[in-house]
């Protein structure tokens, strides 16, 4: 990865997708975004992110799965959204 950009990462809290629990998580760095989804890993969106680093940004992905879904238990939208946290 680019060590001159940090590399952020954000996610939805925890939404039922046709019967299924999902998390949309995005990567950020500079302008360059990737838009990933749990627990599959699957990165579904990219945009100046190189193959190889597609597929480390997948692999940490399917790795903190577990992690990155309880976190997200936590996340209240609304209130997110009004600035309240």
């Amino acid at each position: 990865m680019k060590q001159s950009e940090e590399l952020c990462m954000t996610y939805s809290g925890v939404i039922t997708k046709n019967g299924e629990k999902i998390v949309h998580v995005s990567f950020g760095r500079g302008k360059d975004y990737a838009e990933g989804i749990l627990p599959s890993g699957n990165i579904e969106k990219s945009s100046g992110f190189t193959d190889e680093e597609i597929r480390q940004l997948s692999q940490y992905l399917q790795q903190s799965a577990d992690d990155i879904m309880k976190k997200a238990k936590d996340v209240n939208p609304l209130r997110s959204w009004m600035g309240k946290d």
